[in-house]
């Protein structure tokens, strides 16, 4: 073993030691994780992501991870010769794409997150939304206004969905056990569509609904950063308003922190944006005093 191998051992020890008199003081309470990014694509990320989710699992808490899939999502429909494009940051999802978005969430990435958990200790089951009507959609509506004539037209996503409402009975009865979900963020309508659904979103409303302790969001920037590019480490809603309207939070943070704040004023305890290509992040923010990323609380 060499010196930096023993180093990084050395400090994941210490950091578990920190962790865990903080982890006891969640017990019995749930924690939604949304997992996505480069974590995803980073065997060794992953693996300590699915350690870190075992522990929590361990310790009492009671996890329940949302995950992504973008960047496969895109692999796929390229390999399958399928073009798709993208409006304000969503994939246009027609009848042929949503197939294969469902195919890749549900399936494919859903099953790698589960086998990662199982291979560290834990029992995780995959579903999706669709399973117990979990996520309850609808078609997402979006408008956009002409620069020239000033007249507002709607944006016809296809079958891109947001939440109505979350059914818990499934959740809390995986929290009663030694179960661990993995939730693949697809909608069923009221007909029976099949809706893709934001992970960011998804996991927002889960939060909101099962009045979770934390929710927390894996990303591929530190946190949220002030106008001199320094890490905010705590952020009450009305500074994070007060700094979009500043515009020093802006491009794709906005979502995220917009998600963050409509959890939290839903009654969630607290929500996390972190860099997911740290190891062990998970821990090192929500469990020890000083923390690596942003956290939002009123």
């Amino acid at each position: 073993m060499t010196d930096t191998q023993q180093d990084a051992q050395l400090h994941t020890a210490r950091t578990l030691a920190e962790a865990l008199p903080y982890m006891r003081r969640f017990t019995g309470q749930t924690f939604v994780i949304k997992y996505g990014g480069h974590a995803m694509g980073d065997a060794q990320l992953a693996d300590d992501f699915a350690r870190d989710v075992v522990l929590m699992k361990q310790v009492g808490i009671n996890p329940v991870v949302v995950h992504g899939g973008g960047p496969q999502i895109g692999a796929m429909l390229d390999r399958l010769k399928i073009k798709s494009s993208f409006i304000d940051g969503l994939r246009v999802t027609d009848c042929e794409t949503v197939d294969i978005v469902e195919m890749v969430l549900s399936g494919s990435i859903n099953k790698a997150v589960v086998t990662a958990i199982n291979g560290a200790g834990g029992v995780a089951v995959g579903i999706s939304g669709k399973d117990g009507r979990l996520i309850q959609a609808r078609k997402l509506q979006r408008t956009t206004r002409d620069p020239d004539s000033n007249i507002e037209k709607v944006l016809d996503l296809g079958f891109v969905g947001e939440p109505v409402s979350i059914n818990p009975t499934l959740l809390q009865t995986f929290a009663k056990s030694d179960l661990i979900p993995v939730i693949a963020p697809i909608g069923v309508g009221e007909h029976g569509e099949t809706y893709n659904i934001n992970a960011d979103t998804a996991a927002g409303k889960i939060a909101a609904t099962l009045q979770a302790a934390k929710l927390v969001m894996l990303t591929d920037i530190a946190g949220v950063l002030d106008g001199n590019g320094e890490l905010i480490s705590k952020m009450t809603p009305e500074r994070a308003d007060e700094l979009t309207r500043e515009g020093v939070i802006k491009g794709g943070m906005i979502p995220k922190l917009e998600t963050c704040l409509d959890a939290v004023a839903n009654g969630v305890g607290a929500a996390h944006i972190l860099d997911g290509r740290l190891p062990h992040v998970l821990l090192l923010e929500t469990f020890t005093a000083a923390g690596v990323g942003t956290m939002i609380a009123a």
